[in-house]
């Protein structure tokens, strides 16, 4: 063989090494919008070409972020809310509607275009506590969507997914051989699963190891951290080590079930949170990170699917996002690897060319000064004010166990009446409370807790007072009273 075409080979087997890797290991980020104060997304797309991350999904279609993914190399999924489902079940117009708006007019122009590669359709539409609200209108808006991308010709280039919500497929006895979906969902299922083997496309499910380690008693901390130390679960001859890789075998049996064993899964949500619950902090997740991370690039794959790990797996999240539900924890509001305002919460290597993470940079911060209670008036009413303040604003990191949770009295009316300054970007007439509460420049933060400063935007969510009265309701109080001490 000529010395030249031995050479050539090599770069190029070598080439294709590398490009094997980074096809295999590919891991995004869940990009949610639920913030008070977002991040300029700009900033956020920064964020993202600093720490090379080249995933990401989206939950709802954001024309500012679409926008400022323009021209950018970021492969994207595309979320479209729940509540738009029966729209699209009903009328292929609305679907065609809706890939016109959010994906057709911004996959080209000058700078290149935003490059899509699925569309979500729902928002975990399966989750238990809604109930039949949404998933009987998946399959009529999955049919209706994929119609309209097909009119326009992007059906080899886009998928048509759903995301599949953690409590959709279970196993009684803990046993992955055993897991099945619900019952209820049976049909849909098997329907959604007919349409993406036909169109070859992955099935997106999350996948929750802090949920289960909170719920579920037989799961240790160690075993939902990966830790080598954890006491293996033995489900006949197969030896699990760690949660992920059980619930991971939980979904595979329940696929194969209902006839599906080979399709390709995507795992659109895992993380840990890093406050709003006990064991939710930024070392417990940074060791959960890495566990993950490490089995992920292993390609080890789990006793069902050996040396097959999901095809791709997006991060839970991005960046903290003090508006976002909280039905199911404080901790909802805690999921990001980032802070709020783009800081890195701990150290990690994604192994994708970057070895700490990057922070985002040159973000504008509103004033140094914070709200705290005044010591000097009457403070007998200062607990039902702080309760209103929590009724609209994030008062999470009050949560038994979470970061604040012990700063006690009257270090928690003042973190409420803070939290509630902030969201109405430091406007006085917020920092009052029947004048219980006087504007500081001195931070009460310690070192465990953090009275935070909202950064400066012009898409902030501020209430102001008239609206905080008229917003509260006698259940958010009783709920707040069950989570958040003011005593």
């Amino acid at each position: 063989m000529p010395p030249n075409l031995s050479l050539i080979l090599f770069f190029f087997f070598l080439n294709l090494s590398a490009l094997t890797f980074s096809t295999v290991s590919a891991v995004g980020f869940n990009w949610g919008t639920a913030a008070s104060h977002p991040l300029s997304p700009f900033k956020v797309v920064q964020l993202l070409n600093s720490n090379n991350i080249t995933k990401v999904k989206l939950l709802d279609p954001n024309p500012l972020v679409l926008q400022a993914l323009s021209g950018s190399t970021v492969q994207l999924t595309i979320g479209i809310p729940n509540p738009m489902l029966k729209l699209l079940n009903s009328s292929r117009k609305a679907a065609e509607s809706w890939v016109h708006d959010n994906v057709t007019r911004y996959l080209s122009g000058g700078t290149g275009g935003v490059r899509i590669e699925y569309i979500a359709v729902g928002d975990e539409p399966f989750l238990q506590s809604y109930g039949d609200e949404y998933y009987p209108y998946v399959m009529g808006a999955v049919a209706n969507i994929q119609a309209a991308i097909t009119k326009v010709n992007l059906e080899s280039r886009i998928k048509v997914v759903v995301p599949c919500s953690y409590d959709a497929f279970l196993s009684e006895s803990g046993l992955p051989s055993k897991g099945h979906f619900r019952p209820e969902l049976n049909k849909t299922m098997i329907q959604l699963l007919t349409f993406l083997t036909t169109h070859r496309s992955p099935f997106f499910a999350s996948i929750s190891p802090f949920l289960s380690f909170l719920q579920n008693k037989n799961i240790s901390l160690d075993f939902a951290l990966f830790k080598e130390t954890a006491r293996p679960h033995d489900d006949s001859r197969r030896t699990y080590k760690n949660s992920f890789e059980l619930i991971y075998d939980t979904l595979v049996a329940s696929l194969s079930k209902i006839g599906f064993l080979t399709v390709d899964i995507v795992v659109d949500q895992v993380g840990w949170p890093t406050d709003g619950a006990g064991n939710a902090n930024s070392s417990t997740a940074e060791t959960f990170m890495k566990g993950l991370l490490d089995y992920l690039h292993s390609r080890s794959g789990s006793p069902l699917r050996p040396r097959r790990p999901p095809l791709e797996t997006y991060i839970l999240s991005l960046l903290d996002e003090d508006q976002r539900n909280i039905s199911t924890g404080p901790f909802e509001r805690h999921w990001g690897v980032f802070t709020f305002d783009g800081q890195a919460k701990y150290h990690l290597n994604f192994g994708q060319g970057t070895k700490n993470l990057v922070n985002a940079q040159n973000v504008e911060y509103l004033s140094p000064k914070w709200c705290v209670l005044n010591n000097n008036k009457d403070l007998s009413n200062a607990s039902a004010s702080a309760l209103e303040a929590c009724s609209v604003a994030d008062c999470t990191a009050l949560a038994p166990g979470a970061s604040c949770s012990n700063i006690g009295w009257p270090g928690n009316i003042s973190y409420a009446f803070n939290s509630y300054y902030q969201q109405n970007d430091q406007r006085p007439e917020s920092c009052d409370f029947q004048g219980l509460a006087l504007i500081t420049t001195i931070d009460p933060s310690n070192n465990y807790c953090r009275f935070p400063v909202q950064i400066r935007t012009s898409n902030s969510q501020s209430l102001d007072a008239s609206f905080l009265l008229k917003a509260i309701s006698l259940s958010a109080v009783f709920w707040l009273s069950q989570i958040v001490y003011f005593q």
